[in-house]
């Protein structure tokens, strides 16, 4: 895999493309919302705020989370505010709405598997994680583990959003329990190695991200 930032911004856009794409699967399969949409659904409920607002506010607090963990954003975080709304709204322009419950039950685990991939190619390449997986990130640099880490996240959050009158359904919790450990498995394949430069004694050593 290339290390050179051309490459890697490359495998950014298309990782948020496609995790783009993952939530229009979700949400044409209509057998319940990712975790976080519920928490976002319910403080929309319980505020009278818009829920897009609502999506900028829980970003910007879990923003603040990063400080403690020493987190840093990146265009990828950037990148990730402006690329995953676009790429879900035409995929839900052009995806039509599914009737028959097998095909919504294809869709969301064809959603549930792209979003795990789209995760590891956008994180993969390195450029800073969106709020909510700077957050994940953040806490398995820690030595937790990936996975773990992710699954607690998105229970917690589910949780809270189920308390706050969020839409729970099966698909929900399909995801919650799995998207992690698929993020754990697919999220080293698909890194980009950190370049190496050369030491004044004649080693090498990783460049800085």
């Amino acid at each position: 895999m290339s290390t050179r930032l051309p490459g890697r911004l490359a495998r950014l856009l298309s990782g948020l493309v496609l995790f783009g794409v993952s939530v229009a699967l979700m949400v044409r399969a209509d057998l319940g919302l990712a975790s976080w949409d519920v928490l976002h659904q319910g403080l929309a409920a319980r505020t009278g705020l818009p829920l897009g607002q609502v999506v900028n506010l829980v970003a910007l607090a879990v923003l603040l989370l990063w400080i403690p963990l020493r987190q840093r954003p990146g265009v990828g975080t950037v990148a990730n505010a402006v690329v995953v709304g676009v790429a879900a709204d035409v995929a839900l322009a052009v995806l039509p709405p599914v009737a028959p419950v097998a095909g919504r039950v294809g869709l969301l685990l064809v959603g549930i598997l792209l979003n795990g991939l789209a995760t590891a190619l956008y994180l993969g390449a390195r450029l800073g994680p969106g709020p909510r997986d700077g957050l994940m990130t953040g806490l398995a640099a820690r030595g937790l583990p990936i996975g773990r880490v992710r699954t607690a996240i998105e229970l917690g959050v589910l949780a809270i959003g189920w308390a706050l009158g969020g839409t729970v359904g099966p698909g929900t919790l399909l995801f919650a329990v799995s998207i992690g450990p698929l993020a754990q498995r697919l999220i080293p394949k698909f890194t980009v190695p950190a370049p190496v430069r050369p030491l004044t004694t004649g080693a090498t050593s990783p460049c800085p991200a």
